[in-house]
Formats: C-alpha cells, structure tokens, sequence
C-alpha cells in the first residue's frame, strides 16, 4: 500500500483514523518540495507543511476556463461533463432560447436523471456520506448488432455517474458574498442567494481509455475525481464573461491526496486529466463509501475534502479543494484565478437550498450523466483529435451502424469523438506513451455536440442493468440512502431530470415535444428503483423493475415544470425515506 508523503500532514494533522488511511506510514522528508502549477510546497524546519500561492493565477493558452470547450480565449484541455445550466430569462419574463442555455452560439446540455435528498438536519448539507456498490460488466465483449439485445457495458451507458453538493463561490453566479455552512445563501424571491458551485463526486467506468481523450482511466477499474463547476455570469444572466463562462477545477482522487496536475481552470493541463501510480483504482463490484465534508486546511481555515475508502480492496483515496492544492476560483472580469478554499455552501438540505444557476435543482444528489455513446460498425470522416494532438491513434467523426444512421435532418451536427475498438491512443501522453486497447467501437459525441440528439445510442435502448448480477447486460450500482452527522438518514428525496431541453422539439410554445422518454427509436429512459436490503432501502438504477418497488418506472421524473421555472424540467413527486 502506498506511503503518504509529507507534503499530506497538513490535511491530516490526526493521521486520519478513519477507514483504511489510519493504517499508513508516513515520510518525514524535510527538504522535499513538489512543485504543481501554481502551488510550492515544502517542509519546514518543525517538520510542518507550508504551502506558498500565487496571488494571481493568469490563464494559459490551454486549460479549462470554459468546461464546455467554446472559451474565446483559451483551448480546452479535454471535454468535461459540465453541469447543465438553465436557460436565460429574457423581457417579461419569457424564455429567449426556449428554456436553454447556449455558450458562444452552442447549445451545451446534458441529460441528467437525478435523486436529489433533502433533509433540515444540521449538517446534511456539507457532511454527506455514501455507500455504493460499484456496477460491474458483462464477460462478454460488448456487441453491435441488435439495438435493445446488445451486450452493454457501463462505458456505453453513462461517462460518469456522480454524487454533489453545493459549494461556495463568490466569483460564480450570481456574483454575491457566500457564507459557508450557512442556510442564509439559499435564492428566495427576492434574491438570486449567495455565489454558488456545483460540486460533483465522479465515476468513471472502465472500458475506453485513456481519460484525457474519451471516459476511462483503464480497461479493467473505476476511478473517480473531484470537479467543481462555477458560472460567470451576473445575477438574471444579465451578462457572461463568454471567454470562461463556466470554469472547471478538476482533481482525480488520489491515494496521496496530491493532484496530477494543476486543478485550477487557468492552469490545467494534459497532467491533470492523466492518471499516475497514485490515482485511486477500484475493481468493479466493489464497496466503497464516499464522505464529503469541510476539514482543516493547509494555512489555516477549512476546505471541502472528498474521501472514498474502498471496503473491498482495503485502500483510501482523498483529494481536498483548498488553494494549497492549486485549486482557485475564477474573476467574472478578466478570467484569471485567485487560489481559494472551496467549503459547503449550506448548513442543510432543506427545500430551497439549491445551485441557483443550475437546471438541475439540487444541493445533495446522485445522478448517472448518460446520453452520450453511440456503437458503431464503421467509423469514418477521421479528423484531428481536437483534445489531444499528441494521440495519433485516429479520431473520426461520423459513425454507421444499426445504432446511428444519417443524421441529415437532426440537431446533430458530428458524432466526435470517436475511435476504433482495439485503439491504444499512441502518444497520447508523450513520446512512447500507450493505452490499453479500448473495448468497443463508437463515439461520446461531445465535441460538435454534449449529446446524442436524436436519442438513438444506447443509453436510450433497454440495454441497461435488469439487477445486481451482470449478464447481457451489467450489473447496477446499489446505492444506501445518503446518511449525515450521526448517521442520520436524509428524510425525503424526489426524482428530476433535464432531459428536455435536449430535445429540439421542446420550445415554450410546443410543450408536446417535452417528453420522459425523448422521441428516439428505442423508446426507454432509465429510472431509479428501491429494494430492500438487509433490512435497509437501497437504490438502483437501470431497467431494475423485477422484486423492487420500480416507482412507474419513467413515470417517477414527474411532469414538466416549464410553466413554473421558466425552462423544461421534470419534477416528481416528493418520497419519504423510510422503508
């Protein structure tokens, strides 16, 4: 098990007892520096861990300041997947893009079915844990035959399920002072509430590496990081600053808690999206549990901190958003950075307490980004790799098969990235640099477009999880009801997703085109369903209906709230959590 370097003591001034990092020696080292973007660290005399900022970070030619990848400015490292961001309210309070947000002329949405929890405990809205069991693959290698009978694996369904929480940011929408841990930021009537980041917790599944250039950091593990989304953007979306309209700090959880590269959005880079011997690895099928919550920090203070120990393979990984860890928030005026410790916004989960900017409503919530992969029998069009010209594997743009037909006459205007199976993305990462052959031939379609437009790739195919075995299809994720200080249980949840504002056909005036499941040729959304286990609620999520209480199934997102929020969100109705 691997050693915890010095530079670490800060974040652990009690040796982390809990979980399994209790158990680590440690390097004393005194001399040892690590130099990471805009952050120095050494140790001092005392043994202790100093850590030396810039003052200013100034942004790159490449980096994240834009997660959606259309900065003015600046070339963006690797396509994120970005929080969806509402639409803009024009004069009397009318939608003027119908509901949706577009960056610099794109529209940037993404499909998110998602469980938001809700609790009025003190401290259920910045100390979070979870318990999951990690989903599985089938044996089989995935197919690309049948639409709906395929073999499928968690690559082709989702890019990244994801756990968050609300994060303060007085540099993000809507541009106002932020308290942490305080229940005084939420928006009201009146006001649009304190500045306000979406933190999200991310899987990633095995199958199509490597992680800078498509979903996965291998063939065979999940891996996971920390990203913190803002928005530049003023109160009502008045004005957007379009060279960084929406930043993305970005650090994978690593078993020494030392990023890989710069986190910040003005100074990330290739290293950041490349994992390294530290990156925390999990084996799929594994018990994990995630604790998110405030801890002291490096200089002084508190910052948020991201801890998965794995039960199974008796490992810990931890990442923490402080300015020590080259993490930074972004200036509305001229995009560059100010090294910051990013802390819970909320003291609760209460109703209201929600990311103001965001289309999902939420502050605590877990959700499977999906709508992304298409399966492809040929691949043609290559092009340039637009994020990693390094890679000269081959990336391409359009894609045949029984999935993916002519797109003439759709919202899509390319299916990029994509690659061929057996791909090892020569390059990648340097002279010399391999991975392992990706699993499947297809495409993320997330450079021309963040999404599968017409809802025909798997994701919208009854190809998902049936239950908790793999077999043609894989095995869900099994999720305990989130817990907080104590151990208490969040006292409701409800079910939401933003799928219609992927939908070209929803428009303020056609409401009819606003649809759970979208009009696509496989005619299926994947839902939530509640089992009983060991005398406890867990969740899973897929095409679960067989001995689980299954909620209707698509029927559970509810109905659209257009009329009420201004854009086209599916609310359900609200559940207790009790068994």
């Amino acid at each position: 098990m691997a050693e915890r370097p010095a530079v670490i003591e800060a974040h652990d001034p009690g040796g982390r007892a809990h979980g399994w990092s209790g158990r680590r020696s440690r390097l004393v080292g005194v001399g040892m520096t690590l130099a990471l973007g805009a952050v120095l660290f050494g140790v001092g005399a005392n043994g202790s861990v100093q850590a030396a900022t810039k003052a200013t970070l100034t942004a790159g030619k490449t980096g994240e300041l834009d997660c959606n990848g259309y900065s003015k400015s600046q070339k963006s490292v690797r396509a994120m997947t970005c929080t969806d961001i509402k639409g803009i309210l024009g004069v009397d309070n009318q939608n003027t893009w119908g509901g949706k947000f577009y960056d610099n002329g794109h529209y940037i949405g993404h499909d998110e079915p998602d469980t938001t929890f809700e609790s009025s405990a003190p401290g259920s809205g910045g100390d979070i844990t979870w318990t999951e069991t990690l989903g599985a693959d089938p044996s089989a290698a995935a197919t690309d035959k049948t639409p709906g009978k395929d073999v499928s694996h968690w690559f082709e369904l989702t890019p990244a399920p994801w756990l968050s929480m609300a994060l303060c940011d007085p540099n993000s929408y809507p541009q106002a002072p932020c308290t942490p841990n305080s229940d005084s930021n939420a928006p009201s009537a009146t006001s649009n509430g304190g500045g306000s980041t979406f933190m999200e917790m991310q899987f990633y599944p095995p199958g199509e590496p490597p992680f800078v250039d498509s979903t996965s950091c291998d063939t065979t593990h999940w891996c996971a990081a920390l990203t913190i989304d803002s928005l530049e953007c003023t109160e009502g979306f008045a004005t957007c600053n379009t060279s960084c309209e929406e930043p993305v700090n970005f650090a994978f959880i690593q078993d020494n808690g030392v990023p890989t590269g710069a986190p910040s959005p003005q100074e990330a880079s290739l290293s950041t999206f490349v994992p390294n011997k530290h990156t925390l690895l999990m084996n799929p099928g594994d018990d994990v549990v995630v604790h998110m919550s405030d801890a002291a920090a490096p200089g002084g203070g508190k910052a948020f901190e991201v801890t998965i120990d794995d039960l199974t393979l008796h490992t810990t990984g931890w990442m923490q958003a402080s300015a020590a860890n080259g993490f930074a928030n972004t200036s509305i005026a001229n995009c560059s950075g100010t090294p910051f410790n990013f802390q819970p916004e909320y003291n609760t989960a209460k109703p209201g307490n929600i990311i103001p900017w965001a289309a999902i409503a939420a502050d605590v919530s877990t959700e499977f980004e999906t709508g992304h992969w298409e399966s492809c029998t040929k691949l043609s069009k290559p092009i340039s790799n637009p994020f990693d010209p390094l890679d000269t594997g081959g990336d391409y743009n359009a894609c045949a098969g029984p999935y993916e037909g002519d797109d003439h006459g759709t919202p899509e205007t390319g299916e990029a990235n994509c690659y061929k199976a057996g791909d090892t993305h020569p390059g990648y990462d340097g002279p010399g640099t391999k991975t392992q052959p990706d699993q499947a031939q297809g495409c993320q379609d997330n450079t021309f477009q963040n999404g599968d437009l017409d809802f025909d790739g798997s994701p919208y195919w009854t190809e998902w999880p049936t239950g908790t075995t793999a077999g043609t299809y894989p095995s869900s994720f099994v999720e305990s009801m989130p817990t907080t200080t104590g151990g208490r249980e969040y006292s409701r949840f409800f079910f939401q997703t933003d799928i219609a504002l992927s939908e070209s056909s929803c428009t303020p005036t056609t409401l009819s085109g606003c649809t759970v499941p979208p009009d696509g040729p496989g005619d299926f959304y994947p839902y939530w369903s509640e089992a009983h286990v060991g005398g406890q609620c867990v969740f899973e999520f897929g095409n679960v209906s067989a001995g689980v209480r299954d909620f209707d199934k698509d029927v559970e997102y509810g109905t659209n709230q257009f009329q009420t929020l201004g854009y086209p969100e599916f609310i359900g109705t609200s559940h207790s959590t009790a068994c």
